[in-house]
C-alpha cells in the first residue's frame, strides 16, 4: 500500500511531492511522475526547441503521469501506453528507492520508449521502474514530441525538436537526479524499437556525449531521414492541409489533424499489398531524427564509424522475428507464393534470396509469411544489430537475440522482451502478449544481465567487441545462459548483399 505521506524531493525548478509503494527504508520506493522538464509546447512554442521550465513556489504534485505528447485512442497496441490529456507533455517520471538521499549514487537508467517516432507514451506500466529500484537503480522515463511536431522539416522553426527533447529530458537528469538518490556521473540511456534507434542516435550525436555514459539498445530501429526527403515529406503535408510549408502555415493546423494528414503525406503510390512494405524497406521511417547537418551532422552509423561513443560500453540485440506477426496474417493468401518469388516482389536478388533462404531454413520450414516476416524483421532490426557492432571495431560492445516465443502470438516478436527486462510480468496486458505463465527464469536472466550493465558497465557475457560474432541466446530451449559464436550468420547474405555492386537489395545503411 503506498505511504500516506509522499516524500518531497527539491529540484532546480521546485519542489515535488512523489508517492511511496511499500514502506519507506524497508524495500519500498518512491515514484515521482509528471514532472515538467521544459515548458508546455503550445502556442509560440509549438515548434520550438524546448524551453526551460519556469521554477514554482510551493510543492508540485507528482503523484499522477503528466500529459503525453500521444493524442486519442490508439487502439489495440503490443504496449499498452495510455494516451493523456494536457498542454504539459514534456515531463519525466522518476522511479527511485532514494528520495532525498543526494549522497546515495545509485546508478541511473534513462528509458525512452518507441512507436516509430509518430506514437508511444512513458505513462505505460511496462515501464515502472520499481524492479530496477529494487536493485538500487534510479529510474527515469521521459516524454518527447512525436511525428511531424517532432521530428518534422519545417521553415523557421528548430530541426530535429524530438531529439532536442531528449537532449533537454539528460540535460534536467544531469541537474536533478542526485536529489533523487542518483549518481549524474553513472547515466545509463536505453530504449525500445524507437527508442533503441534514440538512443543509439544519441550514441552518433557529438552533443550528446556529456549526458550519458552507456547504452542499451532493444530493438533499435534508427531513422536517419535524409533532409532532401524531410523537405519533401514536409511540401506534400503543407500541400495536403492547404498551407504553406512554413512555421507560420503549419502553426495553423491542430495537432490531430496534423497527425492524421502525415499518414497519407507518405502513402505509396501503388495500391499493391506489399508496397507500403517495400517502401519501408528502401525509404525507411517517414519521421525521425533528420540528418540535418547541425545536431545530426551525419548518419548515425557513420558517426559511430567515425568512433563517436567509443567510449561507451553498448549492448544492443533484438527478437528473432520483430514482424513476422504482420505477415503471418496473410499466411493463407502467402502459401501459394514460393519464399523466393515473394523477396523478390520485395526487392531483393535472385541470388541474394537464394543464399538468405539457405541461411534461414527454419523460418521457410514454416512457409513465405514466415520468410517474409523473417526478412523484414532482418532489415529493419537485425542487420543494423550487426553493423552497428562491426562498426564499433573494439569499442565495447556486446549483443544478445531474445528466442522465446510468445504463447499467444506463437513468435519471438516485437515487445515480448520487454516486460522481461524491465522484471515486470504481473503488468496490466503482459498476459496478452507473453501468456499466462511467463518464464520467471527468462526475467531474471534478461532483467539480471541488464542490472549488472547499468550498475558494473559489463552484462555478464562475452563481448562482440572482443570475439566478433558472439551473441547471447536469451530463451534457448538448453539455457538462457548461452552464447554462440556468431548469432547473427542468417543475416550474412543481406550484409554482403548491400556491398556488392550492382546487386539489387533492400538492404539499408
Amino acid at each position: 500500500m503506498p505511504h500516506p505521506e509522499g516524500p518531497i524531493v527539491t529540484t532546480a525548478a521546485g519542489d515535488v511531492r512523489g508517492l511511496w509503494r511499500g514502506a519507506p527504508g524497508a524495500g519500498g520506493s518512491a515514484a515521482f511522475l509528471g514532472i515538467p522538464f521544459a515548458q508546455p509546447p503550445v502556442g509560440e512554442l509549438r515548434f520550438a526547441a524546448p524551453v526551460p521550465v519556469e521554477p514554482w513556489d510551493g510543492v508540485r504534485e507528482a503523484t499522477e503521469y503528466g500529459a503525453t505528447p500521444q493524442r486519442g485512442d490508439t487502439g489495440i497496441t503490443l504496449i499498452p501506453e495510455p494516451s493523456v490529456p494536457g498542454d504539459s507533455t514534456l515531463n519525466v517520471n522518476v522511479f527511485t528507492p532514494a528520495p532525498g538521499m543526494t549522497d546515495a549514487g545509485m546508478p541511473v537508467l534513462v528509458y525512452i520508449h518507441g512507436g516509430g517516432y509518430v506514437s508511444g507514451s512513458p505513462a505505460s506500466a511496462w515501464y515502472d521502474g520499481i524492479s530496477f529500484n529494487r536493485d538500487g537503480i534510479v529510474t527515469v522515463t521521459v516524454s518527447y514530441r512525436l511525428g511531424f511536431d517532432g521530428f518534422g522539416h519545417i521553415e523557421g522553426a528548430p530541426s530535429n525538436r524530438g531529439v532536442r527533447d531528449w537532449l533537454a529530458a539528460l540535460e534536467w537528469v544531469q541537474r536533478n537526479i542526485a536529489a533523487f538518490g542518483g549518481d549524474p556521473g553513472r547515466v545509463t540511456i536505453a530504449g525500445q524499437s524507437a527508442g533503441g534507434g534514440a538512443v543509439l542516435t544519441l550514441l552518433g550525436m557529438p552533443q550528446a556525449q556529456h549526458l550519458f555514459h552507456g547504452v542499451w539498445a532493444l530493438s533499435g530501429a534508427t531513422a536517419d531521414v535524409p533532409a532532401e526527403r524531410a523537405r519533401t515529406l514536409s511540401a506534400k503535408l503543407a500541400n495536403l492541409a492547404g498551407v504553406a510549408p512554413t512555421r507560420e502555415g503549419f502553426a495553423t493546423v491542430g495537432e490531430v489533424r496534423l497527425r492524421d494528414l502525415q499518414t497519407d503525406a507518405d502513402k505509396p503510390h501503388s495500391a499493391s499489398p506489399v508496397a507500403p512494405i517495400r517502401a519501408l524497406l528502401e525509404d525507411g521511417l517517414p519521421f525521425g531524427p533528420e540528418v540535418d547537418g547541425e545536431l545530426l551532422p551525419r548518419p548515425t552509423l557513420d558517426s559511430i564509424r567515425a568512433g563517436v561513443g567509443a567510449d561507451k560500453p553498448l549492448v544492443l540485440g533484438s527478437m528473432d522475428d520483430e514482424f513476422t506477426m504482420v505477415a503471418d496474417q496473410h499466411r493463407d493468401r502467402l502459401r501459394i507464393i514460393p519464399a523466393s518469388v515473394a523477396l523478390r516482389v520485395l526487392g531483393l536478388d535472385h541470388d541474394v534470396a537464394r543464399r538468405y533462404l539457405a541461411a534461414n531454413p527454419d523460418a521457410r520450414a514454416k512457409g513465405t509469411a514466415a520468410v517474409l516476416g523473417r526478412y523484414v524483421t532482418d532489415e529493419i532490426f537485425r542487420t543494423l544489430v550487426v553493423r552497428v557492432a562491426e562498426a564499433r571495431g573494439d569499442a565495447p560492445t556486446w549483443a544478445y537475440r531474445f528466442t522465446w516465443a510468445s504463447p499467444t502470438r506463437g513468435w519471438a516478436l516485437h515487445c515480448l522482451d520487454v516486460p522481461f527486462w524491465f522484471d515486470h510480468l504481473e503488468a496490466d496486458g503482459v498476459d496478452a502478449i507473453a501468456g499466462d505463465a511467463p518464464p520467471r527464469s527468462l526475467a531474471e536472466a534478461v532483467h539480471g544481465s541488464a542490472s549488472a550493465f547499468l550498475r558494473e558497465g559489463d552484462p555478464g557475457w562475452t563481448p562482440w567487441s572482443a570475439r566478433p560474432g558472439a551473441t547471447r541466446m536469451f530463451g534457448t530451449a538448453a539455457s538462457v545462459a548461452d552464447v554462440i559464436p556468431d548469432g547473427y550468420a542468417s543475416v550474412r547474405p543481406l550484409l554482403r548483399a548491400a556491398t556488392e555492386p550492382g546487386r539489387l537489395s533492400s538492404a539499408r545503411g
